[in-house]
């Protein structure tokens, strides 16, 4: 008898600390901001990293802002690679010191499920500390898309992709 009430107490500790971990890995996923570097002259690439991502995101009732430099989204650009029209937003034009807040405000509403953003320059520690915990308290993820340049091509990495996760760190 001891024996079995020994057994149900740590069936019930061991569900207990799953449900711990699975809030814990929630709470992780919470929100997060990567920075995508990709070569200008191959926007494939980048397209075919982010568009499963943007498919499956744009499933949730929020919208997706993208924060473009110049160029404006096509419709049927959207339509064509699966994405909902009716919950993609756009601003363009915005000048590069402007993207980063822009990018901190919207993440931090919680109306958007993905912010997107141009940025020329990589981010530095304080940009991506702000950009996380705006990411993190609107339940958001934001992408900083920054175009490699020619003249560190010798001096870098080629990678594409750059993730930042409390997983990893």
């Amino acid at each position: 008898m001891y024996t079995s009430g020994y057994a149900n107490r740590s069936t019930k500790l061991a569900s207990t600390l799953s449900t711990a971990n699975r809030a814990e890995s929630t709470d992780v996923a919470a929100g997060l901001i990567s920075e995508v570097v990709y070569r200008e002259d191959q926007p494939m690439m980048a397209q075919l990293l982010l568009l499963p991502l943007l498919q499956q995101l744009g499933q949730q009732s929020r919208w997706q802002l993208w924060l473009t430099p110049q160029q404006k989204l096509s419709r049927e650009w959207v339509q064509s690679v699966g994405l909902p029209l009716t919950k993609v937003m756009q601003i363009n034009q915005l000048s590069p010191g402007v993207t980063l807040e822009s990018m901190i405000r919207a993440l931090r509403t919680g109306n958007y499920s993905v912010v997107i953003g141009w940025h020329a320059e990589e981010l530095t520690e304080e940009e991506h500390h702000r950009l996380a915990m705006a990411a993190e308290e609107g339940n958001a993820i934001g992408f900083v898309m920054r175009p490699l340049r020619h003249d560190s091509l010798g001096a870098r990495q080629l990678s594409g992709i750059k993730i930042h996760s409390n997983l990893y760190h």
